[in-house]
């Protein structure tokens, strides 16, 4: 199959990130549900110790980015790198194993299982007991209403706690880069800014973070790096601060204008 004509991306802001290296490179991603593709040639960078955000409307492509790179749905055309490896199609538990762990839309956790049973299967892989143990103290210094509920079932919990259950899961694995789907989705205010506290303090903490977010305000504000996505390609890309305040940003996915 040919390759799509290339798209023009609007470069917003200096796009100068540093001499690293990308600890995460995709190029030219295709992905598709049967007929339907759903990416159309979306390229992207992660550099180490950044947070960058994916941001756009329902259905532009975000969260199937996102399963691409965790290998969930295997793309059609194009590459994915990780610390210098291909790891395009690749099954799910080696690209965990590799350093990339996500924290999936929906949360997902395993409502009868307690909060400890959860995070002990987000370190499935390891078998490192003192560091698995270190982790949940960890998880639970980051959100202490996790230790307060370690024994109750996870489906009883309230949706933010759920939130960072799913969170902590994901740290459960140790990962390098840290994928966040819709970490604020359904989440009264006050627990919004708690979860993008929290993900400012992951990633202080040395965790790269790459977050698909429709709270575009919010994920500007924490994120040093952001691509728009539109119908399933990159329409804008450039310093986080640099889109808060352009004024096709700001129309289209912060409501102004």
């Amino acid at each position: 199959m040919s390759s799509p004509t290339a798209e023009s991306v609007t470069q917003v802001g200096s796009g100068d990130r540093g001499s690293a290296a990308p600890v995460l490179e995709v190029e030219g991603l295709r992905v598709f549900y049967g007929n339907i593709e759903a990416v159309k040639g979306v390229s992207i960078k992660v550099h180490p110790g950044e947070i960058v955000t994916l941001i756009g409307s329902n259905g532009a492509g975000k969260t199937t980015t996102l399963r691409a790179i965790s290998g969930l749905n295997a793309p059609r055309h194009g590459t994915i790198t990780f610390e210098g490896k291909s790891i395009g199609g690749r099954p799910g538990h080696e690209i965990v194993k590799l350093g990339i762990a996500q924290s999936p839309e929906g949360r997902k956790i395993f409502g009868r299982m307690s909060v400890q049973e959860n995070l002990e299967l987000g370190a499935f892989q390891r078998t490192d007991k003192d560091g698995i143990k270190d982790d949940v103290a960890r998880v639970f210094d980051l959100f202490p209403r996790l230790k307060e509920r370690i024994n109750q079932r996870a489906g009883t919990m309230s949706g933010g706690e759920q939130q960072m259950l799913a969170m902590g899961r994901a740290l459960m694995a140790r990962p390098k880069l840290l994928m966040l789907d819709e970490p604020s989705m359904g989440l009264a205010p006050v627990l919004v800014d708690l979860i993008f506290e929290t993900v400012k303090e992951v990633n202080a903490q040395g965790t790269t973070i790459l977050m698909v977010e429709q709270n575009a305000l919010a994920a500007l504000d924490v994120a040093r790096y952001a691509y728009v996505l539109e119908s399933g390609k990159i329409k804008l890309e450039g310093p986080a601060a640099a889109l808060a305040t352009n004024d096709e940003v700001r129309k289209a996915y912060l409501g102004e204008g």
